[in-house]
């Protein structure tokens, strides 16, 4: 404030210190210049239009008005109490109610029966579109590396309670390199054992193996039938479904580097309410695949 009124100050000088003599009192009005000559062309010194002057001087009375009744500075109080921080305050306790009437009938309601509501889920799906469709997909089919929450396949879990733990506490997931460990025909035999599991083509030879392997080292994780761990998050390997792509090449990479992937927690982003609408609309996904089934 202490600025602008310095400046307002600074520019109502500048203003009233170059206002030009009347013209009248000249003795040729029509052709006084400032003496200034460039390339043979005369710079003429006449006064600021009236109307123009008048015009300058109203912007700056409106601004020091301005400045008293909304001064726009934190606490700062103007005319009858106005503050910034209050109007904000004001505004966002008129949002918070509009809201809470919206959305704060999901609060405690189970997420099943939120599924059940076209209205509900419309509001999830505009959530998930701003919150998570950057990873997921906007049509939730998910991207490499990140999963397709369409379908029955979870990491964690796809109940209603699991899907709320998720988006509340988020999941860091972690495949340790085995490159390391097992050597690079360890890597290669195992993958060829992955690939025999889901019925695609493979050598039997490297897969036989590979399976040796695989209980040695792979199943603390994944489980002696490879079907996946959900309390680790391990996913299931014999279901064709693949994270990270399902060629020879890549499951290769998985084995020999390892993975890690990270879903960040939403309980600091959103407000329970939300939550529950995109935990709602994650869950109506999946359930489509069961209907349609």
């Amino acid at each position: 404030m202490v600025l602008t009124l310095a400046n307002l100050a600074l520019v109502t000088w500048v203003l009233f210190a170059n206002r030009k003599v009347a013209v009248d009192d000249q003795e040729d009005p029509e052709n006084r210049t400032t003496g200034h000559i460039y390339d043979g062309i005369e710079e003429y010194d006449n006064p600021l239009p009236k109307w123009w002057f008048l015009l300058f001087v109203l912007t700056l009375v409106f601004s020091a008005i301005y400045l008293v009744i909304y001064p726009g500075m934190g606490n700062f109080k103007g005319v009858g109490g106005w503050t910034s921080v209050g109007a904000l305050k004001a505004d966002q306790a008129k949002a918070q109610a509009e809201f809470k009437e919206t959305f704060g009938q999901y609060v405690d309601m189970p997420i099943q029966n939120i599924a059940e509501s076209r209205e509900a889920l419309k509001m999830g799906a505009r959530i998930f579109a701003n919150n998570c469709a950057v990873c997921h997909g906007a049509d939730g089919g998910g991207n490499y590396g990140f999963p397709n929450l369409t379908d029955s396949d979870w990491l964690y879990g796809g109940t209603p309670e699991k899907i709320l733990e998720t988006l509340h506490n988020g999941r860091q997931g972690l495949m340790p390199p085995q490159g390391p460990v097992i050597g690079e025909e360890g890597v290669r035999n195992t993958a060829e054992y992955v690939l025999s599991l889901n019925g695609l083509e493979h050598d039997a030879a490297m897969a036989a193996e590979g399976q040796k392997v695989f209980g040695t080292v792979c199943m603390a994780c994944h489980g002696m039938d490879a079907k996946g761990n959900q309390a680790l998050g391990a996913p299931n390997l014999t279901d064709n479904i693949w994270l990270y792509g399902g060629n020879r090449e890549e499951i290769q990479h998985t084995i020999r580097g390892g993975r890690s992937n990270n879903m960040p927690s939403q309980k600091d982003k959103l407000r329970e309410d939300k939550i529950r609408l995109v935990a709602a609309y994650v869950y109506s996904l999946s359930r489509q695949e069961d209907v349609q089934q």
